[in-house]
């Protein structure tokens, strides 16, 4: 099993993958979905806030996304 950062790095990986492509909402999805695969980011409260975002018109450029991405810890 992955260590908790390690895991992390991994979902930030896959998500950011998603970012290249242009398809952020799914990256948002890739992220909430590899975070409840490790049992301490099971129920990160960033995966809240970046629907919430997402919905509000805040996160609708690549370069928003990547730094709200890359703001997980």
């Amino acid at each position: 099993m992955m260590t908790r950062d390690e895991h992390l790095i991994w979902c930030k990986k896959r998500a950011l993958e998603y970012v290249n492509i242009g398809d952020l909402n799914q990256a948002l999805v890739s992220m909430g979905s590899d975070l409840q695969k490790h049992p301490e980011l099971k129920n990160h409260k960033g995966v809240q806030l970046g629907i919430m975002l997402l919905l509000s018109g805040k996160l609708n450029t690549r370069i928003e996304m990547i730094n709200f991405i890359n703001g997980f810890n």
